[in-house]
């Protein structure tokens, strides 16, 4: 792997143990990924899937970073909801990576998320976290995406070769497992996911969910796009 250390061990010969299956618990594979990865680093949206994700990492011992991309454009409720995170995890270290951008910061040009979404998704999301991860080199991410939440996830594993190795632990959870995880821990979820933004994004680019469509369907919605660059295409983690 580019980033592991010299002589690591090749991450193919890392892979979980035969009895994984798609009906082991989130919490298995999360240890799992803590023993072979320790320090492994967690990049979250705080989405309903990162959310839940959190509380499970923080059950199974994680106390590594939570890795947030300010893009400017972030809804105030995301904002508020990273903050009531930060609270009840302590034990976590909350860092916001492009803290303080907003739509005049200059970045980039103050209409590009409407002209070419996928520029401006690279400049102010992908760029940062790609930088800090050539900083800190993490052997593996642990993230939150789940097969049901699009087309283009719906054959992601526990774990994820690439750039970095990923670690899905809730690959195989649907939404309804999740909104019931979060209602029976009280976690404190972004408001706008129970107006209908299953996946929030940023403010221009996002819009409730309608009836029948998948949970992300409300991202750049008509502009054939459903990934900010982070785990699809050619800059893809």
């Amino acid at each position: 792997m580019a980033d592991g250390p010299a002589g690591a061990e090749p991450a193919a010969s890392r892979q979980p143990p035969a009895p994984f299956s798609p009906t082991t618990e989130p919490l298995e594979i999360i240890r799992w990924a803590l023993d072979t990865y320790p320090d492994l680093l967690m990049p979250s949206a705080f989405n309903l899937n990162g959310v839940v994700l959190l509380d499970l990492a923080a059950q199974a011992g994680y106390r590594g970073e939570v890795a947030f991309v300010d893009t400017g454009f972030h809804f105030p409720e995301t904002l508020a909801t990273r903050d009531r995170l930060a609270a009840r995890y302590p034990q976590l270290t909350f860092v916001t990576l492009n803290a303080g951008a907003h739509p005049d910061d200059g970045q980039t040009g103050p209409t590009l998320y409407a002209s070419d979404p996928d520029a401006c998704c690279a400049a102010r999301k992908v760029a940062p976290l790609q930088a800090y991860l050539r900083q800190k080199a993490p052997p593996a991410l642990l993230n939150a995406r789940s097969r049901d939440q699009a087309a283009t996830r719906a054959d992601i594993p526990f774990v994820e070769e690439g750039a970095r190795v990923k670690i899905n632990p809730l690959a195989h959870w649907n939404r309804q497992e999740l909104e019931a995880y979060a209602r029976a821990h009280e976690l404190p979820v972004n408001p706008l996911y129970w107006d209908g933004f299953l996946s929030v994004g940023c403010w221009p680019c996002t819009r409730a969910v309608r009836p029948g469509e998948d949970a992300r369907a409300g991202r750049w919605a008509g502009k054939g796009k459903t990934e900010c660059g982070l785990w699809a295409g050619e800059g893809r983690l």
